[in-house]
């Protein structure tokens, strides 16, 4: 492993690294089909609680924004915590003042921008070194972490941002499995941070498997120090949890809740274990 991700404590559990960066100009192509295909009604309709289509595209614009800012121009001023504030009222405080500020913005000049933008991003992105030291991801429990996970992280906001755009227009969700594997297995890092408070006997695995093209099978195991992905081969699977794609990735984003994706997926073993996976999450919630 790279000498630079030796020093990211937690790095050597998260299993191997994730090529996103070479994917995010087809992301931003794909958004941009998007939005110019939406007609003038479809910008008010609703795609998460709270925000419109327009509110979601005024969203993006701001993490592009943010990005470029601060990871290629270092530019140091910006929003700060407030006196007590936790990461994710602070992330959802910005992220709600940004849009506000930009309800007087159109669509059509949102949309334009947003392809200026995004363009740098997919840039800035295919430019990184994968194994510098980058942003924390808190629902990963690495900080700092490792580029690419904070890119896959990355992609799969842009990612899922532009499927509620697509479920909020009457679209289903864009399976192709160019993207949705990555998404998935970035997705899937989460299980270590997710069973970090279940004590078992080292050795002692949960698998994940997500049928379908883009899907996969995750293994975590038990140690000494914690949950790991990067030991499948050496130990006992006790528990496997059984996924179609779209339930996945609506569970890890919270567009369902884990009682209901239970209902959906295909449990053998050790029920206790695969109900503390299925209590995963990959965005900040």
């Amino acid at each position: 492993m790279n000498a630079q991700l030796n020093d990211i404590p937690g790095c050597s559990r998260l299993g191997a690294p994730i090529d996103a960066c070479s994917l995010f100009a087809s992301e931003q192509a794909a958004l941009m089909a998007t939005l110019r295909g939406l007609a003038p009604a479809d910008w008010a309709k609703e795609a998460v609680p709270g925000w419109t289509v327009r509110d979601l595209a005024a969203h993006l614009l701001g993490d592009f924004y943010g990005r470029l800012a601060r990871d290629r121009d270092g530019h140091q001023d910006g929003p700060r915590f407030a006196p007590g504030e936790t990461l994710e009222t602070f992330i959802h405080r910005i992220n709600r003042e940004w849009v506000d500020t930009h309800r007087r913005v159109s669509p059509a000049a949102l949309t334009d921008t947003l392809d200026l933008v995004g363009g740098q991003i997919s840039r800035f992105f295919e430019a990184t070194d994968p194994d510098a030291p980058s942003l924390g991801v808190s629902w990963v429990g690495i900080d700092p972490a490792p580029m690419w996970l904070d890119s896959a992280r990355d992609f799969t906001k842009f990612w899922t941002h532009r499927q509620q755009i697509r479920h909020a227009t009457g679209q289903d969700t864009d399976t192709d499995p160019r993207f949705l594997a990555v998404v998935l297995d970035t997705f899937m890092r989460a299980l270590p941070h997710t069973l970090r408070d279940i004590a078992a006997p080292a050795g002692t695995q949960v698998q994940v498997v997500i049928d379908g093209p883009a899907g996969g099978t995750w293994t975590a195991t038990a140690t000494e120090d914690g949950w790991t992905l990067a030991e499948p081969g050496h130990g006992r699977t006790v528990a496997v949890v059984r996924f179609d794609a779209e339930t996945a990735w609506r569970l890890c984003t919270r567009g369902i809740q884990p009682d209901t994706a239970l209902a959906r997926v295909h449990i053998d073993g050790d029920r206790q274990l695969a109900e503390a996976a299925c209590q995963i999450v990959s965005i900040v919630y």
